[in-house]
């Protein structure tokens, strides 16, 4: 493991679209939704865990959330849980992460990741993963992992990428789309 890799898990949402499961003072990922014992959170915690270092695993969350990290994450280093100063969705979420990470280590690569992702097909993740960090530990680059959308949602962002192939299955981003609407979704993936 490269102790330049870091990963900033993203816990902050209050899970509007998973009502009435998902509340806003113990929202979705802080829920076994697949009753295997494991929370979605937890699940994450486990994934990237076997990729980094545990004390490179950071969690941000909002204020109100912050106790239930520490009782479900019990691992992780309480300096490692990152109160949000507010609540404003990814991007600030991961300027926030890579702002506090610079600070400390100028060599640190980073995958932010959302604490809420269901991954089934954990080695190929990984492996996926691994090879975004190599690619990064050599180019001055931001890299996103995507997965082609079967149908049309308007909960999931979309990226429209390249066909020339930056490296291997590494494509340029053209743009990105935070949860478009149902039209733009369907334009998308024709």
């Amino acid at each position: 493991m490269n102790k330049h890799q870091y990963v900033a898990i993203m816990a902050g949402g209050i899970g509007s679209r998973f009502w009435p499961m998902s509340r806003t003072n113990f929202p979705k990922q802080f829920l076994d939704i697949l009753g295997t014992g494991r929370t979605l959170i937890q699940q994450t915690w486990d994934r990237y865990s076997k990729l980094v270092h545990k004390e490179n695993i950071f969690i941000i969350t909002a204020q109100e959330y912050v106790s239930i990290v520490k009782k479900q994450v019990p691992d992780i280093p309480e300096e490692n849980i990152l109160a949000e100063p507010s609540r404003k969705n990814t991007a600030p979420c991961i300027a926030y992460m890579a702002f506090k990470l610079i600070k400390k280590d100028p060599k640190a690569v980073m995958i932010a990741a959302p604490a809420d992702n269901l991954i089934l097909e954990t080695d190929e993740f990984l492996k996926t993963a691994k090879k975004a960090f190599s690619f990064v530990d050599h180019i001055n680059a931001l890299l996103t992992i995507g997965v082609k959308p079967t149908y049309p949602n308007t909960g999931y962002g979309y990226i429209q990428h390249d066909t020339t192939e930056a490296a291997p299955d590494i494509f340029k981003v053209k743009t990105f789309t935070e949860k478009p609407n149902l039209e733009l979704a369907k334009a998308f993936i024709s």
